[in-house]
């Protein structure tokens, strides 16, 4: 029997085009805009905020102007985002130009970070040594008293995107969500292990663009920022 390592894919399926005709633009897709909220009141001090309620800085509403900037010609059929003020705030600063309002999803919240929502990451350590430990062992399925594994923010906010996805299928939307959630999104997209998901990072207002052929996700672009690289 032959080997498939060898065997070209059927010229319909987006592992063709991707991988072989690199061209995906005949394909029909549902295309995901993921863009992370700006910088908080809190982001000089490397607090861990979870879903904790904080407010956008100056800085970061510049942040998310900028990125409006670039995004202003994009056709979007819809705008969801968290349902916290952060994200609420973020979408609307880049719906506007649309006149479409954004539909707020508690299931796309940040991870909810239990006992260490508020805490720097000085104090986690001092307090909380052991349980920082074993979470930094198991990213997948740990949750911290009170809190939340990244597994458990898979359970509740893929589902929803799923329908998101499926109700504007052959548009383009746009979610605006967090750090965390973005990565759970990356990771499925990617096909990476949980206990990876550190390994992505995500800037402030920053975009990922991921391209959806039925359930086969192709990304196309990650955390891409608009303002100042220097500060990376």
């Amino acid at each position: 029997m032959a080997s498939d390592a060898g065997h070209k894919p059927d010229e319909h399926t987006p592992a063709a085009h991707a991988g072989f005709q690199q061209n995906t633009s005949d394909v029909p897709r549902t295309r995901l805009y993921l863009v992370r909220h700006g910088a908080l009141v809190t982001s000089d001090e490397w607090r861990y905020v979870g879903q904790r309620d904080v407010d956008l800085s100056q800085k970061g509403r510049k942040q998310i102007a900028a990125l409006a900037a670039d995004l202003n010609t994009v056709p979007f059929s819809a705008v969801y985002c968290s349902d916290l003020g952060r994200t609420v705030e973020s979408a609307r600063l880049l719906s506007s130009a649309y006149g479409l309002e954004p539909t707020a999803c508690s299931e796309f919240r940040e991870i909810d970070l239990g006992h260490w929502e508020g805490l720097t990451l000085d104090e986690i350590m001092e307090r909380f040594p052991d349980e920082f430990k074993q979470r930094a062992g198991d990213l997948a399925s740990f949750r911290i008293e009170g809190g939340e594994s990244f597994s458990d923010v898979r359970a509740r906010a893929l589902p929803r995107l799923g329908q998101i996805l499926g109700e504007h299928s052959g548009t383009t939307v746009l979610l605006v969500a967090h750090g965390g959630l973005n990565r759970v999104i990356l990771c499925e997209a990617l096909g990476l292990d949980f206990n990876s998901i550190v390994r992505l990072e995500q800037s402030y207002a920053c975009l990922n663009i991921i391209d959806y052929f039925d359930d086969y996700p192709v990304v196309q672009l990650m955390n891409k920022t608009t303002y100042d690289i220097q500060e990376l």
